[in-house]
């Protein structure tokens, strides 16, 4: 974010439009990411984004400066996303045991949509991001964004705690307790984060894409990836665990978004 971001609030708060249109272009993309980690569906990260935005501009008055200007930008968003129901990741939002039962179905040990090595590369890619990343779902809103904020996007319980509203111990125990969940889950399932497992993407690739669970041709993680997870035999598996979330790509706001603001704002 732009070191001059407060110079631009207080113009965007002196009535400057275009002030407040480089506000909204300096923290589209951050409120995008967080929105997508969150509800894991491009389209309900869209809706989340562009809402959140609108509650930035109409409040941008209240910020006083008492703290960073991204923090506070955090704390409208995740007020925002404790309540938002996505109509995509509310479908998705099931038990770990659930979820468990869901990637041990439809597993085959050859894959027939294709034998081309950097295609196979690429879908096993897009299966293994969208894997963690829906797990996140199997927590409760809240602990969700406790474990967005602490663990992927490295803020720390002082941080984060004042964008969730609560006391920093409080936050540290909610995220020891969302870690021990999800590091439960990989340790048993996910062969990347123990190489005892057997590794699952590629042997789910014929099946979703069958059952319209990944469209080859569009892929939501895989083609804008740009590296392949490697992790040596010597990280422990929390550290491997944090490691698939912190490689999943981040992505850039969907031009509609700023589009539709600039709408709003009236700028030409």
């Amino acid at each position: 974010m732009s070191e001059n971001i407060e110079l631009l609030v207080k113009k965007a708060n002196s009535g400057d439009k275009k002030a407040l249109e480089k506000v909204v272009v300096e923290i589209q993309d951050l409120i995008y990411n967080l929105s997508f980690k969150m509800l894991l569906f491009h389209e309900d990260a869209s809706d989340a984004t562009q809402e959140i935005l609108i509650k930035v501009i109409t409040h941008l008055s209240t910020f006083k400066g008492n703290s960073q200007f991204k923090t506070w930008v955090y704390r409208v968003a995740t007020n925002y996303l404790l309540t938002k129901k996505g109509k995509n990741s509310k479908a998705y939002a099931i038990s770990f045991d659930e979820y468990a039962d869901v990637i041990d179905t439809g597993q085959s040990d050859e894959v027939k949509y294709t034998q081309n090595e950097g295609e196979l590369a690429l879908l096993e890619e897009d299966i293994r991001i969208g894997c963690t990343q829906g797990l996140l779902l199997c927590l409760n809103e809240s602990d969700r964004l406790v474990y967005i904020l602490g663990m992927i996007l490295e803020f720390n319980s002082v941080e984060a705690s004042e964008m969730l509203g609560m006391t920093p111990e409080n936050f540290r125990k909610k995220l020891s307790r969302s870690k021990t969940k999800i590091q439960n889950f990989l340790s048993h399932k996910c062969g990347v984060v123990n190489p005892n497992n057997p590794c699952r993407c590629k042997r789910n690739i014929d099946f979703l894409i069958e059952n319209k669970g990944m469209d080859p041709k569009n892929l939501a993680y895989g083609s804008i990836s740009n590296r392949k997870l490697d992790l040596s035999d010597k990280l422990s598996d929390i550290q491997r665990t944090v490691a698939i979330y912190r490689e999943a790509p981040n992505f850039s706001a969907p031009e509609a978004i700023l589009k539709e603001i600039r709408q709003i704002l009236n700028i030409s």
